[in-house]
């Protein structure tokens, strides 16, 4: 196939919120800012290359976790193996994150937790 090349995943957040999500993961992720316009951004992480961009829409609405129809549900999240998930949890927090409020019964807290990122967008931590 000629022509496709993946290049990054883009983020949506509110104007409000857009400062708070572009330093939010370029702190969690250790990534570079490396093109920032007033309402979209592009991190990369120099360890993998791989690129996150943020961007700022104002019709944003953030999902809601756990999923409460009809309400805005997620579309997709991060999956980010870490070494610790407690130590990841509280470094996740220290930079922006919360912790949701309910996580998945059948799986170890030890081993998973579920997190949101400030604008609400939900993503994994798991060892």
């Amino acid at each position: 196939m000629q022509g496709f090349a993946w290049n990054a995943v883009c983020i949506d957040c509110a104007p409000d919120e857009y400062d708070a999500e572009v330093a939010f993961y370029r702190d969690l992720l250790g990534a570079e800012v490396a093109e920032r316009e007033p309402r979209w951004a592009a991190l990369q992480d120099p360890r993998s290359g791989m690129w996150l961009n943020i961007q700022a829409n104002d019709w944003y609405v953030p999902p809601v976790w756990p999923e409460e129809v009809p309400a805005q549900t997620k579309m997709m999240h991060f999956e980010i193996r870490v070494d610790d998930v407690e130590a990841a949890v509280t470094r996740a927090v220290s930079v922006g994150a919360r912790e949701a409020s309910q996580q998945p019964a059948d799986r170890d807290p030890s081993r998973l937790r579920v997190m949101l990122d400030p604008a609400g967008h939900p993503f994994c931590l798991w060892s």
